[in-house]
């Protein structure tokens, strides 16, 4: 017979193993918002007990990914399109003042860091691979507000990113996931501009690298939003 600790190690494992298969399909965009997740059909598809699918769930709430209705159903959280203003000038005011603070703290060794995710990128830009593509751009920007220094920065940048990474999804599907070279050309001139210490061209390239996101997906909106997915406009 297991001892506890046995079974918390392999209740952890379960969770771990539900919380990263159920968070990689909502950011991929496979449970479209507002999908619900039926603790006993995950139960059953998962093979586990109702236990660590419980709290994997209570994970993926806390990352915002799930939501539980008053009647304590959980559904994939909706996309609150509404809110969208705000969120892009939070996300265009953290791609401007960390990659300014890198400009002007230039460090040999957190750009190698910074390299190898733009490696990542790259790849995953010429594989289609729209998840890797989000989880790579995202460790890209970390790394450069690690650089620029502020922990409360980099904190907030990362959380934003995080919050935004169903967005981006959606971003990568209006060129059907070929992104065009020219956005991984453009991380490589942010870390030219970074290198060569240029803070003024660090924020131009920041500014411009926001902007074409927003407009990206405004158009998006603008055309697709009466397509069948769950939009929460409250």
């Amino acid at each position: 017979m297991r001892n506890d600790a046995e079974n918390v190690r392999v209740r952890g494992s379960g969770t771990q193993s539900v919380y990263v298969t159920l968070r990689q399909e909502i950011l991929s965009m496979a449970l479209e918002p507002g999908s619900p997740l039926d603790e006993v059909r995950l139960s059953e598809r998962f093979r586990m007990s109702r236990t660590p699918i419980r709290e994997a769930l209570l994970r993926l709430a806390a990352d915002g990914l799930v939501t539980t209705l008053p009647n304590r159903n959980t559904i994939v959280a909706t996309i609150d399109f509404a809110s969208l203003p705000t969120y892009f000038e939070a996300l265009t005011l953290m791609y401007r003042v960390t990659t300014r603070g890198a400009a002007q703290r230039r460090n040999g060794e957190i750009m190698k860091t910074v390299r190898r995710h733009q490696k990542d990128f790259a790849e995953a830009v010429a594989a289609r691979d729209a998840y890797a593509m989000i989880e790579a751009n995202r460790e890209f920007h970390v790394a450069i507000a690690e650089l620029a220094g502020n922990s409360y920065y980099t904190a907030f940048f990362a959380r934003l990113l995080d919050e935004g990474r169903r967005i981006l999804r959606l971003y990568y599907s209006t060129f059907d996931d070929r992104l065009p070279r020219q956005y991984v050309d453009e991380h490589e001139e942010m870390i030219a501009a970074i290198e060569a210490g240029d803070v003024e061209r660090a924020d131009q390239l920041a500014i411009a690298h926001a902007a074409q996101i927003v407009r990206q997906i405004q158009e998006y909106i603008a055309r697709d939003l009466d397509r069948p997915v769950a939009i929460s406009m409250s």
